[in-house]
C-alpha cells in the first residue's frame, strides 16, 4: 500500500539512491518508491522522539479531518468551498494529511482501511466536481497549477496500488489539463524561478505515475532555464541575489521553494534515465553558500528577503498554530540545504553539514530538531546531520552586498545587520492576495539588526534572535520602521499597487565592499510622497555609521528618520539611558547609538502597541497581542529643506563603551554629509569610505562619475575598491590623492593610469553594480 520504508538503526543523511533496473516499468516504480522516501521519510524510529509525537499529531489531525469531511456539490469540507480555488488546495492538503496517517507508521491509523476508503472518496469527489479536464480555471492561478497538483501527485504516489489505474489516470489527466506542456515550453510569466521548479515537480510525478518517459524528460529539461545566472527579472544572480515577481527580493520564501524543490527533483531523478546532468546545476549548488548562507543568522532568515510573507504570522487554517516568521523561513532553508546535500560533492556536503549543524546548535527561538513545521522526513534528515561527526561551523564574519536586489548584510562577532533599499530595479515592497498591505517603507532604508544578548522582558520562549519574530510586524508602527527616513503622510493600504509594482525612479542604490567592511548608499524617494534624501551606511568593525543628507519634502507633514524601534517583548523593562546633550543613547540588553556633536531633534518614546496578524494579512488569525517598543527618531520638522543626520549604531555594546565612543574626538571624522557626497574616515581601522552622489571630490577621493569607494589601509598596503551603483556601464575614473610606490594587483576591469604622487584608476564597471579593486604599496 505504499507504506514508509522500515526504520534503520543508523539513519542516512539523505534518501538512498537506488540503481535503475532494466525495464521502463521498474524504473517508474523505483522512482515512485524513492519519492515516498523523500516525502514520508526513511531511517527513523517511529517509537522515538521527536518522531513519535509528530506521527501521533498527524494521526490526531487526520482523525479530525476525517470526522468533519462532508462532501457537497461545492465543497469537500465545510468552510472550504471550491470557489475561491484555495478551497480546492486546502481540501487536497487535508487529504494528504489523512494519507500520511494511513501510510506512515506510528500514527494510530496506519493501514486503516476505513481511513483509506475516506481518502479515496475525497479524491473521487474533487475529481468529479472540480479538479478535472472539463473545468476552466478561475481565481488564483497558483492554486490550480502548483498548490493542488503537487498535493494530488503526492497522494496518488503514496496510495498508488490502492487507488488503482483509473484514479491514477484521472489525476494525470487533471495535471495535463491544468499544467499543459506549453507551461514548460516558454520561460516567462508565472513559469520562472521557483514557480517553474514547482511546475516541473508536478509534471515529473505525473510522468512517474503515468509511466511517461516523455513527461519525465520534459520536466527535467524544463529545469535548465532555472539554472543560469540572470541579469534581470526572476532567478539567481551572480552576486547571490534571488528575485521573484520581477522586482522583489525573495531568497527567504520563493528561494526556499526553489532550493527545496530542486533538491527533491535532483534526488528523485539521480542515477535514472532522466537524471539532471545539465552542468549549470552547479549554479544551484553554489547558491547554498553564495545566496542563502549569508542571509541566515542563528537559524533565522532575514525578513528583508521574504517579500509579503513577513505578514503571514499565524495562518487561520493552520491547525498547529505555527508562527511563520524569520525563524520559520530560516528553518525551511536549513532543511532544504540538508536535502540538497545528498546531491552535492563530498566537500560541499561536509561544508554544508557544518553550517547546518551550527545553525541547529545556535537556534534558540524554535529548536530546529523539533520544529513544528517539519514532518518526520525532514526531521530525520536534520537529525542525521546533527549526529554526523562533522564539527559545527560558527557564524561567519564579513559583509555581503546583494547589489542586484538592493540588499546588504553586515556580520560581526556576536551580531548581524541587514539593510533593505529600493530602486527602479527593486520594489519598495510587495503586497497581494490580502497580504502585507502596509509594507510601504520596508524598502526605505530599513536597518534590521540582531544583537548578542537576550532582551530583558521578552517572551520566555523566545531567545536573543526574536526581535522581528515576536509579533513585531502586527504591532510595530509602520511609519517608524528602524533605519528608515519617511514622510509621515498617511498612506492607504496597498499604496502604489500590488505585486511589487511601486518602484522609485532612482538609480543610485548599492555600494562597495571588500568582504569585511562596506560603503552602502540609497538615493531615496518616498512612496506616494515628495520626500527625497541621500542615505549612507558605512559598515565597520563594531559600528554602522549612518548618514543622511539632502532630506527635503513638501508634503505638509513632519519628516522623520527612525534611528531605531526595538521590540522589548510583552512587558519589557530594559533600562533606556540618554547621555548629556543627546550625544548618545543606550538600551540595556540591546546596544547603543552615538550622535556625533549631539542630536537636537532626537525624540524617544516607550509605548505599548497592540495588533493582530489579521490586520496585515486576511489569511491570518484575529488573536490580538501587545508588544512594548523603545523608539528613537530624529524629527526633521515639517517640509524640511536639505536636512541631514548622523548617528552610529553599536549592536551589543555596553553603556560605558557607547559613552566613551561619543566623547572620543579622534575615532571618526565625517568628511562630508551633503547631497553631493557622504564620506567618513576611521583612522584606527585604516578606513576611508565614500558615496559620491555626483562627480566630484571628497576628502582624498575624486570620482569622474557617481561612485561608491572603499579604501582600507593595513600597514603600507592599501586596497582601493570602487563601484558605480547607478549601473550605466560607462567608464569610471577614481583618483586617490596619496603617494603610491607601486601596484601589487588589480582586477581585469581596472586600468592603472597613474602612480607616484597619486593613484588614478580607470574602471570598466559593467552594469551589475559590482566592486572593482586595486591593491598598492604606499
Amino acid at each position: 500500500m505504499g507504506l514508509a520504508v522500515p526504520a534503520q538503526a543508523h539513519p542516512p543523511t539523505h534518501p538512498p539512491i537506488h540503481p535503475p533496473t532494466q525495464t521502463p516499468a521498474d524504473d517508474f516504480e523505483t522512482l515512485r518508491l524513492r519519492w515516498l522516501g523523500l516525502q514520508l521519510g526513511t531511517g527513523y524510529d517511529p517509537a522515538a522522539e521527536p518522531y513519535a509525537s509528530r506521527l501521533a499529531e498527524t494521526g490526531d489531525l487526520a482523525a479530525r479531518y476525517r470526522a468533519s469531511m462532508a462532501p457537497t456539490a461545492t465543497s469537500l469540507w465545510p468552510g472550504y468551498a471550491f470557489d475561491p480555488p484555495s478551497g480546492i488546495t486546502q481540501s487536497y492538503h487535508r487529504l494528504w494529511t489523512m494519507t500520511q496517517a494511513y501510510a506512515q507508521p506510528g500514527t494510530g491509523h496506519t493501514g486503516d482501511p476505513g481511513l483509506l476508503r475516506d481518502v479515496l472518496t475525497g479524491l473521487d469527489h474533487l475529481s468529479a466536481r472540480v479538479y478535472n479536464p472539463t473545468t476552466t480555471r478561475y481565481g488564483n492561478w497558483w492554486e490550480w497549477q502548483i498548490g493542488s497538483p503537487r498535493l494530488l501527485m503526492d497522494i496518488v504516489a503514496a496510495l498508488y496500488d490502492a487507488a488503482g489505474p483509473a484514479r491514477a489516470e484521472a489525476a494525470c489527466a487533471a495535471v495535463d489539463h491544468f499544467v499543459p506542456d506549453a507551461m514548460l515550453g516558454d520561460y516567462s510569466g508565472t513559469s520562472t524561478g521557483a514557480n517553474r521548479v514547482d511546475l516541473c515537480r508536478s509534471v515529473a510525478l505525473r510522468g512517474v505515475l503515468g509511466r511517461s518517459p516523455a513527461k519525465l524528460a520534459l520536466a527535467r529539461d524544463a529545469l535548465s532555464p532555472v539554472f543560469p545566472y540572470v541579469t534581470k527579472g526572476d532567478g539567481l544572480y551572480a552576486d547571490g541575489s534571488f528575485v521573484q515577481h520581477t522586482w522583489v527580493p525573495y531568497s527567504g520564501t520563493y528561494g526556499q521553494v526553489m532550493l527545496d524543490g530542486l533538491g527533491r527533483l535532483f534526488a528523485l531523478l539521480a542515477d535514472s534515465p532522466w537524471a539532471v546532468t545539465d552542468p549549470n546545476r552547479q549554479v544551484v549548488l553554489d547558491s547554498v553558500e553564495r545566496a542563502y548562507a549569508p542571509l541566515l543568522y542563528n537559524g533565522l532568515m532575514m525578513d528583508g528577503v521574504s517579500g509579503r510573507a513577513i505578514s503571514r504570522g499565524i495562518l487561520r487554517n493552520d491547525p498547529r498554530g505555527t508562527l511563520r516568521g524569520d525563524h520559520f523561513h530560516g528553518q525551511g532553508i536549513i532543511a532544504a540545504i540538508a536535502l540538497l546535500a545528498g546531491c552535492a560533492s563530498a566537500a560541499e556536503r561536509d561544508r554544508w553539514h557544518a553550517r547546518v549543524k551550527g545553525w541547529i546548535e545556535r537556534e534558540t527561538v524554535s529548536p530546529v530538531l523539533t520544529a513544528p513545521q517539519f514532518g518526520v522526513a525532514d526531521l530525520a534528515r536534520l537529525h542525521a546531520v546533527a549526529a554526523s561527526p562533522v564539527p559545527a561551523a560558527p557564524e561567519p564574519v564579513g559583509h555581503t552586498l546583494f547589489a542586484a536586489m538592493d540588499r546588504a548584510v553586515h556580520r560581526r562577532p556576536g551580531w548581524a545587520a541587514g539593510i533593505s533599499m529600493a530602486s527602479e530595479r527593486i520594489a519598495y515592497y510587495e503586497c497581494g492576495n490580502g497580504e502585507n498591505p502596509r509594507g510601504w517603507h520596508t524598502g526605505a532604508g530599513m536597518l534590521y539588526w540582531w544583537g548578542p544578548g537576550a532582551a530583558p522582558g521578552s517572551a520566555p520562549a523566545l531567545g536573543a534572535d526574536a526581535q522581528y519574530t515576536d509579533w513585531f510586524w502586527p504591532t510595530v508602527d509602520f511609519y517608524r520602521l528602524p533605519g528608515t527616513t519617511v514622510s509621515t503622510k498617511r498612506l492607504p493600504d496597498r499604496a502604489g499597487g500590488e505585486w511589487g509594482v511601486p518602484k522609485p525612479a532612482v538609480q543610485w542604490v548599492g555600494g562597495v565592499t571588500d568582504g569585511e567592511f562596506a560603503a552602502v548608499g540609497q538615493h531615496l524617494k518616498g512612496l506616494g510622497s515628495t520626500l527625497e534624501a541621500r542615505k549612507s551606511w558605512f559598515c565597520a568593525a563594531d559600528t554602522i555609521i549612518c548618514l543622511g543628507a539632502g532630506i527635503s519634502c513638501a508634503d505638509g507633514v513632519p519628516v522623520e528618520t527612525v534611528v531605531d524601534n526595538r521590540n522589548l517583548g510583552e512587558a519589557g523593562d530594559a533600562r533606556f539611558t540618554t547621555g548629556p546633550g543627546s550625544r548618545w543613547a543606550h538600551l540595556e540588553g540591546h546596544g547603543g547609538w552615538v550622535f556625533p556633536g549631539g542630536a537636537a531633534g532626537l525624540r524617544t518614546l516607550r509605548e505599548d502597541r497592540t495588533g493582530a496578524w489579521r490586520d496585515i494579512n486576511t489569511t491570518s488569525t484575529t488573536e490580538r497581542r501587545t508588544r512594548r517598543y523603545q523608539t528613537l527618531w530624529l524629527d526633521h520638522g515639517t517640509d524640511p529643506a536639505d536636512a541631514s543626520y548622523a548617528y552610529l549604531l553599536m549592536p551589543g555594546a555596553a553603556r560605558r563603551t557607547v559613552a566613551a565612543r561619543a566623547y572620543d574626538p579622534h575615532w571618526l571624522e565625517v568628511l562630508d554629509n551633503t547631497a553631493a557626497a557622504q564620506a567618513v574616515t576611521v583612522p584606527s581601522l585604516g578606513l576611508t569610505a565614500a558615496n559620491l552622489w555626483r562627480p566630484g571630490t571628497v576628502g582624498p577621493l575624486t570620482a569622474s562619475a557617481p561612485a561608491s569607494v572603499l579604501v582600507r589601509r593595513r600597514g603600507r598596503t592599501v586596497t582601493v575598491r570602487a563601484s558605480e551603483p547607478p549601473r550605466t556601464g560607462r567608464p569610471l575614473e577614481i583618483t586617490w590623492h596619496h603617494r603610491v610606490r607601486r601596484v601589487v594587483a588589480h582586477d581585469p576591469s581596472v586600468e592603472v593610469l597613474a602612480t607616484g604622487r597619486l593613484l588614478r584608476l580607470r574602471i570598466a564597471p559593467g552594469t551589475a553594480g559590482a566592486g572593482h579593486g586595486c591593491t598598492v604599496i604606499t
